[in-house]
């Protein structure tokens, strides 16, 4: 399915921008076909706007990006445009990257408010695609980088939270994380033989623990594979 708009501006390239701002969606991901040209006119008189058809390809990820749309609508959110990434996320499905001045209210504490909106995108999917027996990768949603910080962060958490761990030789739970979150420290903790993750607690307040590993069990621990590092 095409999805189109005409743009007009006083070059093709601000025509460009027209249709983009129009679709919601960056000139990068469009393509375009020149109906008029501009004509620059004399003394102000014969001057007339370029005029082109923009358009692009609707995957099952823009029924994401609709449901977003109608959501910052909804909260009054102006000057955000998405951008669909070329690369795809761990589970080979879409990245789609909000970027705007007033995104930031979407992504709330610790990025709560952004995970419960991408999984609500998610919802409209598959509703969307449930009677024709497709099948589709989950889409990711980032707003201005927001993702790539967070796991930085989390990840330098994971490693002063080990050294911690292994300076003082007492285990330390973490605050209350999401999946993906959970799935960073232990990822990122994983080679380390002096310490062993495990997640505790149900639902909203489940949780990392940093575990101390005495020296005489360092070998046998860097040897197995914990269920820790496969957090759900």
């Amino acid at each position: 399915m095409i999805k189109e708009t005409i743009g007009t501006g006083r070059t093709v390239e601000a025509a460009i921008a027209d249709g983009a701002a129009q679709l919601g969606v960056e000139s990068s991901r469009l393509q375009y076909e020149i109906i008029e040209a501009p004509k620059k006119g004399f003394l102000g008189f014969g001057e007339a706007p370029a005029k082109v058809r923009v358009f692009f390809e609707i995957g099952t990820e823009q029924t994401a990006i609709d449901y977003v749309n109608n959501i910052m609508n909804a909260m009054h959110i102006k000057g955000v445009t998405n951008d669909v990434s070329r690369e795809l996320n761990s589970e080979g499905g879409k990245i789609i990257k909000l970027k705007g001045e007033e995104a930031g209210v979407l992504i709330g504490h610790h990025g709560e408010t952004l995970d419960a909106l991408q999984y609500l995108s998610n919802l409209a999917i598959n509703n969307k695609i449930e009677q024709s027996g497709e099948s589709c990768e989950k889409i990711t949603l980032d707003i201005e980088g927001y993702r790539a910080r967070r796991e930085e962060t989390l990840k330098n958490l994971a490693k002063r939270t080990a050294e911690k761990v292994k300076k003082y030789r007492k285990n330390i739970t973490l605050e209350p994380m999401t999946p993906y979150e959970r799935r960073i420290i232990h990822s990122t903790l994983q080679g380390n033989s002096k310490v062993m993750t495990a997640s505790i607690g149900t639902d909203d307040n489940r949780r990392v623990v940093v575990h101390y590993v005495p020296k005489k069990e360092e070998k046998k621990t860097s040897e197995n594979t914990t269920e820790n590092t496969t957090e759900e």
